[in-house]
């Protein structure tokens, strides 16, 4: 729970939202990710570090550029506490068509 908290606290700011969404497409340079954002490099480079605590990317070296990309560890974690919720969304909802029936009888 700590993990998918850190990881939704990470995404509810719009930069770090958007070079995520960016990174959804394709493995990216923070020069990359810059380009289009109303942000410099060196704040890109700060928004990733803090999706990177969070382990929602990783990066690795190619030549002098890091490249990153999302981490799919780190999505599994808010999936397994989205999936909670559903559950349990889910079976108070058929407790409820349970009881609709069963006074409809």
């Amino acid at each position: 729970m700590a993990d998918a908290t850190r990881a939704l606290r990470a995404l509810g700011d719009d930069t770090r939202r958007q070079i995520f969404e960016r990174l959804a497409d394709k493995p990216r340079s923070v020069s990359d990710l810059a380009r289009g954002l109303k942000v410099t490099r060196p704040a890109v480079s700060q928004h990733l570090k803090v999706l990177k605590e969070a382990g929602l990317v990783s990066d690795r070296a190619q030549g002098t550029s890091r490249i990153y990309q999302i981490d799919p560890q780190g999505l599994a974690q808010i999936r397994a506490w989205l999936d909670q919720h559903w559950a349990r969304t889910f079976s108070a909802f058929a407790e409820y068509v349970e009881r609709v029936e069963k006074a409809d009888d």
